[in-house]
């Protein structure tokens, strides 16, 4: 049995864009949020996959380290991760709060 804490399981770690441009959003197991099974998770099938429209700014603005890449994008790393202080959390919790405000697009 393994035991983790709530952040690592339902709470965003990454942002992986798919080959079709979509983005799917990842907990720190590199799973769907909210996913705790350890069996292969196919990105491209999975539900949750959306499409944002996140330029190479807002990818910096967002990277734990400044990145401007869009096909992966960090919150945090396990240095900054939000559990290490107030302050690494008022970092992860502004990302979040960015995030919130942006427009999806998904498929029926």
């Amino acid at each position: 049995m393994n035991i983790k804490d709530f952040r690592w399981v339902f709470m965003p770690y990454c942002l992986q864009k798919l080959p079709d441009g979509r983005y799917i959003i990842l907990n720190r197991d590199y799973k769907p949020l909210g996913t705790t099974s350890r069996e292969w998770v196919d990105y491209e099938t999975h539900p949750s996959a959306v499409r944002m429209n996140i330029s190479s700014k807002t990818a910096a603005s967002l990277s734990t380290h400044a990145k401007p890449d869009t096909d992966q994008i960090f919150l945090y790393d396990d240095s900054s991760s939000p559990v290490h202080g107030a302050q690494q959390m008022r970092d992860y919790m502004e990302k979040l709060s960015r995030l919130a405000m942006y427009t999806i697009k998904y498929e029926d």
